[in-house]
């Protein structure tokens, strides 16, 4: 009977770990576009292309990508 317990357990993990598993990749996803959106504002500048790095213009890279980079830096040219 205990054998049966353990299976039902498992079962019942897998399906909660199937369940949990979809919104982490999409964090997961955000994460790293994030990361690569800091570097590439980061080299950016350093080349001389004026473009503010914080917070929120890395997030917004790490969003919409390319054309969160291209926002990104127009809104530094405006303000």
């Amino acid at each position: 009977m205990n054998i049966l317990y353990y299976l039902i357990g498992l079962v019942v993990l897998v399906i909660l770990l199937k369940i949990i598993s979809l919104p982490l990749k999409i964090i997961i996803k955000f994460i790293v576009n994030s990361i690569i959106g800091g570097i590439v504002l980061w080299i950016l500048a350093f080349f001389g292309i004026v473009v503010v790095v914080n917070t929120t213009m890395i997030i917004l890279t790490g969003l919409f990508g390319i054309p969160g980079l291209v926002f990104a830096i127009l809104l530094t040219i405006i303000l």
